[in-house]
């Protein structure tokens, strides 16, 4: 694997719909952005039925898209996984064990793992309980691409048997998510599907706020919230919304709140793609902490992290409006130096060259002899 370009299969959770999901837009971001760089890739995705009745990219023009229905017909596509260069196999596939049992058998180029969903994963090992990578098949994948970064790639390369593991964030296409000014329809804002360790922070710094502040607007948009919800009058709810249309939700909120899963804030440095999605757009961030958070915005210039509802709304009322727009320029220039789908692409390209250098030198860990039922 030289210069030359590059044949890439990826076996993924979703690039056809964003429903309920923040794998597609990160896939979609990093795919355009590599195939941009002359590079050809196939995507193979599980056809579900609740991502068939929320298709928002059916029919990409920067790939191929295969929906196969199930691992019968995955063999159909084993000479494409064959002839490939590199196969990632992504997490949260459904039958992701099987798959990657599949992936690493046919494969005679790189075999990577692209995690976006590590620490969950890594919990979900410990106790026994992932359903889509084993614990044995670490050591099989010459590359673990982790959405989490810092201290957890040393984890997976010294407990978990890794030949490599490396950063891979979310990133932001700064075509699709523009600078934009729009006139503020919220003066909050969340967008993200439900999740029962995110809704206490988000009871906390929007919920709770909107109670306190009739006078001032909030939204959260995203699917799956339980109907027993107390949403105050001036929460407006949006139940899914699709890519295309997160640039105006963003643009038309002062300011828009980022929540990190319970097992992401353990791990630290997993940035959320709405950190750079929002950035993009110039929307100041209000955000819970983290380790490596800084390593990404710096709190207080970039970024803000209030505690409590008494520090949203100090924000909320009180920040004039000069800094306000000062702070959305400052992480917006960051993002775009260092965390745009271009530079993920770059990144993944370099991180497949060095694979195969280590597997053309016999660095690379030897593939088991794996049973594919």
């Amino acid at each position: 694997m030289t210069d030359r370009r590059l044949r890439l299969v990826v076996l993924g959770l979703s690039l056809s719909s964003s429903w309920g999901n923040g794998h597609a837009t990160t896939y979609r971001a990093l795919l355009k952005a590599f195939a941009a760089r002359g590079h050809a890739v196939t995507f193979l995705e599980r056809d579900v039925p609740w991502y068939a009745a929320h298709r928002d990219l059916p029919d990409p023009d920067f790939c191929r898209l295969i929906l196969y229905s199930d691992l019968a017909e995955l063999q159909a596509h084993s000479a494409a996984i064959r002839e490939a260069d590199a196969v990632i196999v992504g997490s949260y596939v459904p039958d992701g064990i099987a798959v990657g049992n599949r992936a690493l058998a046919w494969s005679r180029g790189v075999r990577a793992f692209y995690d976006i969903d590590t620490p969950v994963t890594l919990a979900g090992l410990e106790a026994g309980a992932c359903a889509y990578l084993g614990r044995a098949q670490i050591r099989d994948y010459d590359l673990y691409l982790s959405f989490t970064g810092g201290p957890t790639l040393e984890r997976l390369e010294r407990a978990y048997g890794s030949p490599a593991a490396r950063a891979l964030y979310c990133s932001v296409d700064p075509l699709a998510y523009p600078a934009l000014e729009r006139p503020p329809a919220y003066d909050l804002s969340y967008l993200g599907t439900y999740s029962p360790d995110r809704q206490p922070t988000l009871e906390r710094l929007l919920i709770e706020p909107a109670r306190r502040a009739p006078e001032l607007r909030f939204a959260v948009a995203g699917p799956q919230y339980p109907a027993g919800i107390d949403w105050p009058d001036n929460v407006t709810r949006i139940d899914h919304l699709p890519p295309d249309a997160h640039p105006e939700f963003y643009a038309a909120s002062r300011y828009t709140l980022n929540v990190t899963r319970a097992d992401m804030i353990a791990a630290g440095w997993s940035p959320s793609v709405r950190l750079f999605e929002a950035a993009s757009i110039g929307t100041p961030l209000l955000s819970d902490g983290w380790d490596g958070l800084d390593a990404i915005l710096a709190p207080g210039r970039e970024i803000l992290l209030p505690e409590t509802p008494e520090a949203v709304l100090a924000i909320l009322r009180d920040m004039p409006e000069a800094e306000r727009r000062r702070i959305g320029r400052a992480a917006r220039e960051i993002v775009l130096a260092r965390h745009s789908a271009v530079h993920r692409a770059e990144e993944l390209e370099s991180y497949l060259r060095e694979a195969a250098a280590r597997r053309r030198d016999g660095a690379a860990a030897p593939g088991r002899d794996l049973e594919v039922i």
